[in-house]
């Protein structure tokens, strides 16, 4: 396809300047990668696909013109903003052309209860933009300098998530999106038609700017607290996810994990560790559950960075922290159910090693478990274990959309329909099985 390549690259610069469009061999690779080798069953498949060109678009209009152009030459096209998702959903495994979103980031309006954004305004962006409108988003992911365009495609949930559940769950509100069509534009849709956009990896069309909610702004604070044992945390998480006003997080962890975790007075390294987002209003409660469950209250920090500081150590952050600490050891499997605090024990011995990061959403138990790697197989067989224990479970070891993959089959029937869009992501769910398809 070099002749092709060539040919797209200098449209792409007639569009986007010489500084819009690379085929630099440093570029192209570090465009290739994303943070899947937190897997260890997809390391050992790496690499999974190369980008031929990289294109900048710096506007959403920007976003449809390069679109159009990669359509017209049959190249396909691999969306990417920051590059932060964990499990290979923005690698290139076509080839093609990456597009780079990450300065397509203006914040366009603020408005009460709504805020627009193109799609690689990082969510942390959104959030002080939303504080000085007397606001806050719904939610937003561990990884806060992720891209609103990036946890709409590829995340689901985070920090807020115990009172507003996924970001399926009413977080977006619009979107401008782009088909794969050789004329394409910025095709607007809304509420319900909106949501077949969400959490499908820009397979079905790529997202150029997003209209989210927003609700009043509360007065958090970040709190720690220790316990001599992991069971006496996991005793709180139902409690903390029913004080009113909701927590914005609660995340627990044993002294295993919470050694691994940044170093912080109140994360005492060799006790199991509390941490949460709490309403200023709830504090007092908070501290009497603690104390009753046998633990002390380390630290109450006040600003919108002690909270931010707590989200990054939460959702997967530990397992990072964990491989840190001890490379070429750990994974993980995404779990949930209240098994994860009644039958902790059975959980644990699920995989050599085990040891559970948990967190509540949406009032349910839910969390990271993490186990000592042999090989895929036996990441594979210990999910039938956690059915028989009731936990649900999510294969994080793979880059397949596995959220309504029959609904956004039909969908990029009609806007993808020579396939161009991130493919290798979308397939017939009945012939995935563990981490191949069929």
């Amino acid at each position: 396809m070099t002749d092709t390549i060539d040919a797209l690259v200098a449209e792409l610069r007639g569009i986007l300047g010489d500084r819009g469009v690379t085929t630099e061999d440093a570029v192209l690779d570090r465009a290739s990668v994303d943070g899947s080798r937190l897997s260890p069953v997809i390391s050992e498949q790496l690499p999974l696909g190369r980008a031929e060109l990289v294109a900048y678009p710096t506007t959403a209009e920007q976003v449809a013109e390069v679109v159009a152009a990669a359509v017209r030459y049959e190249v396909p096209v691999t969306p990417r903003g920051k590059g932060t998702g964990n499990y290979g959903q923005a690698i290139p495994m076509s080839g093609g052309l990456v597009l780079d979103l990450s300065r397509a980031r203006a914040i366009v309006e603020v408005g009460d209860g709504y805020l627009v954004a193109e799609a690689g305004a990082s969510m942390a962006a959104l959030e002080q933009a939303a504080n000085k409108a007397g606001q806050q988003i719904l939610m937003y992911p561990s990884t806060a300098n992720s891209s609103v365009g990036g946890f709409i495609s590829g995340g689901s949930g985070g920090t807020g998530s115990i009172k507003h559940g996924s970001n399926s769950d009413g977080f977006v509100k619009a979107l401008d999106v782009v088909h794969a069509v050789p004329d394409a534009r910025l095709v607007h849709v809304e509420g319900e038609a909106a949501q077949p956009y969400v959490h499908n990896y820009g397979t079905a069309g790529i997202i150029a700017r997003a209209t989210i909610a927003l609700e009043p702004l509360q007065d958090w604070r970040g709190f720690y607290a220790s316990f001599d044992d992991f069971e006496q945390a996991l005793s709180l998480i139902r409690p903390f996810a029913d004080l009113e006003p909701t927590p914005r997080l609660v995340s627990a962890d044993l002294p295993t994990l919470a050694a691994a975790l940044p170093a912080d007075e109140a994360i005492p390294a060799d006790r199991s560790s509390l941490r949460a987002i709490l309403d200023a209003a709830t504090i007092e409660e908070a501290t009497r559950l603690v104390e009753a469950a046998g633990g002390r209250v380390e630290a109450v920090r006040e600003g919108a960075q002690a909270s931010m500081k707590i989200s990054m150590m939460s959702y997967n952050h530990p397992i990072e922290f964990l491989q840190k600490a001890y490379p070429d050891t750990y994974f993980h499997v995404e779990v949930s159910g209240d098994a994860l605090v009644d039958r902790i024990d059975e959980v644990h011995a699920v995989y050599p090693g085990g040891m559970l990061h948990i967190e509540s959403q949406h009032g349910r138990p839910i969390g990271m478990l993490a186990g000592i790697y042999t090989n895929a197989e036996d990441v594979f067989a210990g999910f039938e274990k956690l059915t028989a224990l009731g936990v649900g479970f999510h294969n994080p070891h793979q880059w397949y959309v596995d959220f309504e993959p029959e609904r956004t089959i039909a969908l990029a029937a009609t806007t993808d329909p020579q396939g161009l869009l991130n493919p290798g992501k979308l397939v017939d769910p009945t012939l995935v099985t563990g981490r191949k398809v069929s």
